[in-house]
C-alpha cells in the first residue's frame, strides 16, 4: 500500500530470501490452491514410490535399531521386539490411517489438534508439539549422522585411519547436508526408490543368511533359550519383562509422522479434487500399511539373528556391533567387500534420512510459525532455516558427543509424543463422529503410547530435556517475534460487501469521516450521543456526516487473515460498517488504508481516549486484541504508510 521505493537488497540478501518456503509447498491450503493443477498432477506419484520417501526416515532405522534393542533389552530382544511390532500394526498403524483421513493434505496430528483448541491454550499446545516435532526431525538429523559415521569409522578397511574421527565426521555429514539444501534441495523420489530398493535387498541377503546360520549352527538356538530361562524363568515372565522394556525400542515406531507428511506427493484418482481427494487418502494407507508390514518383518528377524548370532559385549560402547549390527553380521558372514557395499548404502540412506528430516522442519515450522506472527520474516524463506538447524544440529551432536545411543532417548521421546498426540487426537475426532467402538479402541491405543512415553520419559530424560529446550527457544523466540510485529499490519485482504461498498461510494464525494465504536446496547441514544461527543471534542460543523465502524474480536492469538466489511443501516438513518477480527487497531487501519486506495480520498477516523494504564492497555491489545486502540491504530498506519501525505488521519478526544 506504500508507495516510498525501498533500495534493492544486496545480492547475499537476496540469495538468502530466495524462493520463500519453496520447501514447503502445500504447508497451507492457500498455497495449494494457488498451485496450477497441472503442476499439482504433475507432482504426484505412485504410493510405493512415495513410501519409498517415508522409507529413508523408516527402514534406515534398521541401521541401529537391532543393536540399541540389544543393548535394551538384551536376551530378550527378539520377545520385546515382538511386542513393538503387536503395538506397531494394532496400534500406530490404524491411529495414523485415520490422520490420513482427516489430515489429506499432509497437515498430520498437530494440525487436527489445532482444530480442537482455540486462543492462546491452542497455540502455546501447538508450539509445545512443534518443539517435540523439532526434536523429532533434529535427532533424525544427528542420530543418523552419527550412524553413519559410526558405520564408516568401523568398516575393516577404514577403521584405522578414521576410529578416533567419528565427531568431526558427523559434524561433516551434517555440514554437507546443510550445504546441499542452501544449493537447493528437491526431494527427488527416484533417489528414495534406488536408496530403499537397494537397501532392504542388502537386508534380505544379510537376514537370509544369518537365519541359515541359526538353523546349520543349531547350539545357538539352544544357548539362547537356555540363557533367557536361566534369567527369566517362565514364558510369562519374559513376556512381563518384554512389556516393561518395549518402551526402550520405540525408535522402530518413526516413520509415521513423515508417512503422513508425504501424502500430498501421493498421485490420487484421476479428477478428484484437493477438497476430496479420496483416492489419495486410499493409497495412503496402502503406504503406510505396506511399510509397517514390511518393517515389522525386518524389526523381527533382525533382532532375532543379531541377538543369537553376535556376542553381548559387541553390542556394547566400542564395540563392533554397537549402532552397526546388521553390518556387523555383514562383513563377518559375506566378507569385507559385500560388508563394505552394505556399509556404503546404509551411509547413503542415512545421510538421505537426514535430508528427508531437514525437508520435514521445512515443511513443518512455515506451516504454523509465520502464521501465528511468531516468528520473524525470514523465517519463510528456506536458506536462512537451513542455516539455523544446522547449527542446532552442530550443538545437538556436540552434546551427545556423536553417540548413537546415547541421542535414541531423545529421538525415542520426541517419536512418542507425536504417535500419543495422533492417538489422542483420532480418538477425540472418533467420540465427535459419534463412533463408539473406534473411540474405545483409539483411548486404548492412546493409553498405551502414554505409557510408553512416561516409561520412556522416566528411564531417558535426555529427550524430555532436549524436547523442552526446543519448546522452550521455539515459544521464547515466538513471543518476542510476535512482540516485534505487534504494529505489523496482518490483514491479507479486504473485502467488502454491497452495502459496504454503497458507503464507501458516497464518502467519496466528500471528506470521508469514520468513527470508531465500540458497540454496546446500540440503540438510537448511542449512536447520537457519539456523534455529539465527536463533534464537540473534534470542532467539526454539524452539516458533517459520519460512518461508524464497529470491530468485534474473534480468536486474538491469530495473526494474518482477511478482513471481510458488512454494512448495515441502523435506526433508518445510521450508517455502520461491521468487521470481526483479531486485533481492532490492524483491523481499521487495514480497512482505511483500503478506502483511502479504493476512493484516492484520505480518510479521517475519530476515537476517545481509552482510560487506564498505557502498559496495560499495551498488554490487552497484545494478548486480546483491543486496549489503547488509537494510538495503535495510528502507529499500524505509520509502519504500512511511511509517506505521511498519504497516510489517513487519526484523531482523538
Amino acid at each position: 500500500m506504500a508507495t516510498t521505493e525501498h533500495p534493492p537488497p544486496s545480492r547475499l540478501r537476496a540469495w538468502m530470501l530466495e524462493g520463500l518456503s519453496d520447501m514447503g509447498k502445500g504447508h497451507g491450503r492457500e498455497e495449494q490452491q494457488a498451485e496450477p493443477e497441472s503442476k499439482l498432477e504433475h507432482k504426484g506419484q505412485r504410493w510405493y514410490r512415495v513410501m519409498c520417501l517415508t522409507g529413508v526416515d523408516y527402514f534406515s532405522t534398521l541401521g541401529y535399531q537391532p543393536g540399541i534393542a540389544a543393548l535394551a533389552a538384551g536376551l530378550l530382544s527378539p520377545v520385546a521386539t515382538i511386542v513393538l511390532v503387536i503395538v506397531t500394526l494394532a496400534g500406530a498403524l490404524p491411529v495414523y490411517r485415520r490422520v490420513a483421513e482427516e489430515s489429506p493434505h499432509g497437515q498430520g496430528s498437530i494440525a487436527m489438534l489445532e482444530r480442537l483448541l482455540t486462543f492462546w491454550k491452542g497455540k502455546l499446545f501447538v508450539l509445545t508439539l512443534l518443539g517435540f516435532a523439532a526434536t523429532d526431525f533434529l535427532i533424525t538429523i544427528t542420530l543418523s549422522a552419527a550412524d553413519a559415521s559410526t558405520h564408516l569409522v568401523e568398516n575393516p578397511h577404514l577403521n584405522s585411519a578414521l576410529h578416533d574421527k567419528q565427531m568431526l565426521i558427523t559434524l561433516i555429514l551434517v555440514a554437507l547436508l546443510g550445504a546441499v539444501f542452501l544449493k537447493g534441495f528437491l526431494e527427488a523420489i527416484g533417489v528414495a526408490v534406488a536408496l530403499v530398493g537397494a537397501y532392504l535387498a542388502l537386508n534380505v541377503v544379510v537376514v537370509a543368511v544369518g537365519f541359515y546360520h541359526v538353523v546349520t549352527e543349531g547350539h545357538v538356538v539352544t544357548d539362547w533359550s537356555n540363557a533367557l530361562t536361566a534369567e527369566h524363568g517362565n514364558i510369562f515372565v519374559m513376556i512381563g519383562v518384554a512389556l516393561i522394556v518395549f518402551p526402550k525400542l520405540a525408535l522402530g515406531l518413526s516413520g509415521f509422522e513423515t508417512g503422513v507428511a508425504v501424502m500430498p506427493h501421493v498421485k490420487g484418482d484421476p479428477g478428484e479434487t484437493e477438497e476430496s481427494p479420496r483416492g489419495r487418502i486410499r493409497d495412503t494407507k496402502k503406504l503406510l500399511t505396506t511399510a509397517a508390514v514390511i518393517m515389522s518383518c525386518f524389526l523381527i528377524a533382525t533382532s532375532f539373528i543379531t541377538t543369537l548370532l553376535i556376542p553381548e559385549k559387541e553390542f556394547e560402547s566400542g564395540g563392533q556391533a554397537n549402532g552397526r549390527a546388521l553390518a556387523f553380521l555383514a562383513h563377518e558372514y559375506l566378507g569385507g567387500a559385500f560388508g563394505t557395499v552394505y556399509d556404503a548404502s546404509t551411509i547413503a540412506i542415512l545421510w538421505f534420512a537426514g535430508a528427508s528430516a531437514m525437508a520435514g522442519l521445512l515443511n513443518l515450522m512455515p506451516r504454523y510459525l509465520p502464521r501465528y506472527g511468531m516468528a520473524p520474516h525470514w523465517a519463510r524463506a528456506v536458506r536462512p532455516m537451513v542455516i539455523v538447524f544446522t547449527l542446532v544440529a552442530f550443538l545437538v551432536t556436540w552434546i551427545f558427543d556423536a553417540d548413537v545411543d546415547a541421542q535414541g532417548g531423545a529421538y525415542a521421546t520426541g517419536v512418542l509424543v507425536l504417535i500419543s498426540s495422533a492417538a489422542i487426537a483420532v480418538t477425540i475426532a472418533a467420540r465427535k463422529a459419534g463412533q463408539r467402538n473406534w473411540t474405545i479402541g483409539f483411548a486404548v491405543i492412546s493409553a498405551v503410547f502414554l505409557y510408553t512415553t512416561v516409561v520412556n520419559v522416566i528411564e531417558r530424560p535426555d529427550g524430555v530435556k532436549i524436547g523442552a529446550c526446543f519448546i522452550a527457544g521455539i515459544i521464547l523466540v515466538s513471543l518476542l517475534s510476535r512482540l516485534a510485529r505487534a504494529f505489523e499490519l496482518r490483514v491479507t485482504d479486504v473485502t467488502l460487501d454491497g452495502m459496504a461498498e454503497r458507503f464507501v461510494r458516497d464518502m467519496a464525494s466528500r471528506k470521508i469521516r469514520l468513527i470508531a465504536n465500540e458497540p454496546d446496547r446500540r440503540d438510537k441514544a448511542e449512536y447520537r450521543d457519539k456523534i455529539e461527543q465527536i463533534r464537540a471534542d473534534n470542532d467539526i460543523p454539524d452539516q458533517e456526516d459520519f460512518v461508524f465502524v464497529e470491530v468485534t474480536v474473534t480468536d486474538p492469538s491469530e495473526f494474518e487473515a482477511g478482513l471481510t466489511v458488512r454494512g448495515e443501516v441502523l435506526h433508518n438513518r445510521y450508517r455502520v460498517l461491521t468487521l470481526e477480527s483479531s486485533s481492532i487497531p490492524n483491523a481499521l487501519a487495514a480497512l482505511l488504508l483500503h478506502v483511502r486506495d479504493s476512493t484516492d480520498r484520505i480518510p479521517h477516523i475519530y476515537f476517545e481516549w481509552t482510560e487506564g494504564n498505557p502498559f496495560t492497555n499495551f498488554l490487552r491489545f497484545f494478548l486480546f486484541g483491543q486496549g489503547e486502540v488509537a494510538p495503535v491504530t495510528r502507529e499500524v498506519l505509520r509502519e504500512a504508510e511511511p509517506d505521511r501525505d498519504r497516510r489517513p488521519r487519526v484523531h482523538t478526544g
